[in-house]
């Protein structure tokens, strides 16, 4: 199994527009950081866990050329804005699978009408096949999935566990039934946005005392803001085990 960061960063992006923040300005290219994202590659198979409006970017930059489906976390804009940009997929596939909890999967429906809609349908648009998740595993391809629940703030979100992997992202809290489904994981990605306290994202503490407890092997940072810091000086002050994910790093189990 192939893991690729396709983005690391937060819902803004790094650099954000405008800003003269130092890391904004940084020439480190593990410091530019677009919409997160990351794609599963096993066998023939392909999935993508959120698609943002990076979504075409990072598809030409890793020359995709195929996937199999797109499993969404939630439905806040820097996870489903790349929606429409399935449309080469579609020309060469057919329609896509997508993969989302029944309230996600109304947002898109509401957000991209034209993608969904069955009759008088414009005749570029693209197509999906609706798969609603629940909080039960699923088969994908020859893998065995396993949705973890979680909160961000207030709204309900998916992470996953793919075997040995597990991707969370956009966690703030989690129960003890859900963290025992990470039981055994070999590499953990984890949000982190920021060292200071946040309402909807785990901080470096907080991922850091989450790590601890789930006990991977290693684990991977991801969701970064630009005031969490310089890329290099983060990595610096991290556990051992523990690394700060950047744009299209490639991990293999």
């Amino acid at each position: 199994m192939t893991i690729t960061f396709l983005g690391t960063g937060t819902s803004q992006g790094i650099p954000v527009i405008g800003s003269d923040h130092p890391v904004c300005l940084s020439k480190d290219p593990k410091d530019k950081r677009l919409r997160v994202s990351i794609l599963i590659s096993w066998n023939d198979q392909a999935y993508v866990i959120d698609c943002g409006p990076d979504f075409r970017q990072q598809m030409l930059v890793n020359q995709v050329t195929r996937i199999d489906g797109i499993l969404f976390t939630h439905e806040h804009a820097d996870h489903t804005m790349g929606l429409d940009d399935i449309r080469p997929f579609f020309f060469k596939q057919g329609d896509i699978p997508i993969y989302a909890h029944s309230r996600v999967m109304e947002s898109l429906r509401k957000r991209f009408e034209y993608i969904f809609v069955s009759e008088n349908k414009y005749p570029g648009a693209p197509s999906v096949v609706e798969n609603l998740l629940t909080n039960q595993p699923m088969t994908l391809g020859s893998l065995d999935v396993i949705p973890i629940n979680g909160m961000h703030g207030n709204l309900q979100v998916y992470g996953f566990r793919f075997g040995n992997f597990a991707y969370l992202t956009d966690f703030k809290t989690i129960e003890e039934k859900e963290i025992k489904k990470l039981k055994g994981v070999e590499i953990l990605v984890v949000n982190a946005l920021r060292k200071e306290e946040h309402h909807s994202h785990f901080n470096e503490e907080e991922a850091l005392s989450f790590i601890e407890k789930v006990n991977p092997e290693k684990a991977y940072l991801t969701h970064i803001s630009h005031v969490y810091g310089f890329h290099q000086e983060i990595e610096r002050n991290l556990p051992e085990n523990v690394h700060v994910a950047y744009d299209n790093l490639k991990i293999t189990l």
